[in-house]
């Protein structure tokens, strides 16, 4: 007699779980990328462009840092369309072996002293591996998120792998702040090595986590019903152009905001205010760990108040509390200091950053999202991020190393971000598994 046919169905996991291991996963690949931000002023300025002077020499390394978000579009684009068409873990995987692998060869890359114009060469090389590399990594860290979510609920576990952004920068400035207790010629001789070389160890960390996480339900149904596209960046141009424009603009202002608190403050705060390394690091350290709390409230908030309206506000407190935070820098004092870091970008920034996830992710359908949102964020890190520690160090100087005309541009980046964002239509409600453009058509 023959048996009855019965289905055969994956195992079921958590959301909470999925949320956990993306936050696990994007901790380790952002500990990669922004240690090269926290070092640029530090030390690689003086080992890999030594022949310049100090503005010039980090200039040269703030470019290098730049490439690494000129290369990350590229990553979009090519795990993108993986990603929408054999799925989201298994680039997940790729992409963490790529940026480690990257990361981990800095450490041992010889300087300027040793090979000549090799070793920016080198660097140069390695970094755009790290931008292609974190270019697949955010995408497909999301997803696993936002797709695994329940209704209602997106903004809160869609916030969990945002947290891997100050979580990795904690890790990053808090290696090197341990390794600057060594003499100055230490950390420059060897110390700063110690950091990259330890990406190695969490690379198999993060690998162990990311092979028990399951496919996302969202893509395992377009696949059964055969709607995967052949091309998913042409589609994505064709389909969702204004949503794409519209999420470019948007991000404006977090790229800005994080690589001016997390980046550039380092090399202001030493250079220009004359801090120590310490104290420095010890601000974005502190904002840190306040970010990695408030994320998971505003991402919340956003499920309950709609994350346009959490976004605006976010994007436009920046704007303004960016000259007050500049004004109490100036009295050099560490505490102060602290505060004035940590009131833009530990509170209000993750009322941005918390809700962005799940905002980006809902602006595509299923077929082109990996490639959707990847490239908004990636594609806007050229002019958000990357160009940002380079604005703001040529801006010094035009000001007699006064910081409002840096103060001024985030303000006209915020708004430029709120207009964005009121330009999208409210979409916390939607079903991610709907495909919307086709429901227009028909």
């Amino acid at each position: 007699m023959e048996r009855p046919h019965q289905e055969v169905t994956a195992p079921t996991i958590s959301p909470g779980t999925v949320a956990f291991a993306s936050a696990i996963g994007t901790t380790i690949e952002w500990y990669d990328f922004f240690l090269y931000g926290v070092v640029t002023p530090l030390v690689l300025n003086k080992l890999f462009f030594p022949n310049f002077d100090a503005v010039v020499g980090t200039l040269l390394a703030y470019t290098t840092f730049f490439v690494g978000f000129i290369s990350r579009p590229i990553g979009g684009i090519i795990f993108g369309h993986f990603g929408d068409r054999i799925g989201r873990k298994t680039v997940l995987i790729l992409t963490l072996i790529i940026m480690g692998t990257a990361t981990f060869l800095i450490g041992l890359l010889p300087t300027y002293s040793s090979i000549g114009i090799w070793a920016p060469i080198l660097l140069l090389l390695l970094r755009v591996f790290q931008g292609i590399g974190i270019g697949g990594e955010w995408g497909g860290a999301v997803l696993m998120a936002v797709e695994h979510s329940p209704a209602g609920r997106r903004g809160f576990y869609g916030s969990w792998p945002q947290i891997g952004v100050p979580a990795g920068l904690l890790l990053s400035a808090g290696a090197v702040y341990v390794l600057s207790y060594l003499s100055d010629a230490d950390f420059l001789a060897w110390g700063w090595r110690i950091a990259f070389l330890i990406s190695a160890v969490l690379v198999v960390v993060g690998l162990y986590i990311r092979l028990k996480v399951m496919e996302t339900p969202a893509f395992n149904r377009i696949q059964q019903e055969d709607k995967i596209v052949a091309v998913p960046v042409v589609d994505l141009f064709k389909t969702h152009g204004k949503n794409t424009l519209l999420g470019l603009g948007a991000r404006y202002i977090e790229g800005v905001t994080f690589n001016t608190f997390g980046v550039f403050i380092i090399g202001y705060l030493t250079g220009a205010l004359h801090l120590s390394r310490q104290t420095a690091l010890a601000g974005v350290m502190i904002s840190s760990a306040i970010m990695i709390v408030m994320l998971p409230i505003y991402g919340n908030l956003s499920d309950r108040y709609g994350r346009r309206r959490l976004y605006a506000f976010g994007a436009l407190g920046i704007g303004v509390l960016t000259f007050p935070a500049f004004w109490l820098m100036q009295t050099q004092s560490p505490i102060l200091v602290w505060i004035a870091i940590a009131i833009p970008f530990a509170f209000v920034y993750p009322a941005v950053y918390g809700p962005q996830a799940a905002l980006f992710s809902e602006l595509f359908d299923t077929r082109v999202r990996y490639t959707g949102t990847s490239f908004v964020y990636q594609f806007s890190g050229i002019f958000a991020s990357g160009l940002t520690p380079i604005i703001a160090t040529a801006l010094l100087p035009l000001d007699d190393n006064k910081p409002w005309l840096i103060c001024l541009y985030v303000l006209v980046v915020s708004i430029i971000s709120a207009l964005s964002v009121y330009a999208m239509m409210e979409s916390n409600k939607r079903d991610m598994a709907v495909d919307n453009q086709a429901a227009k058509a028909a």
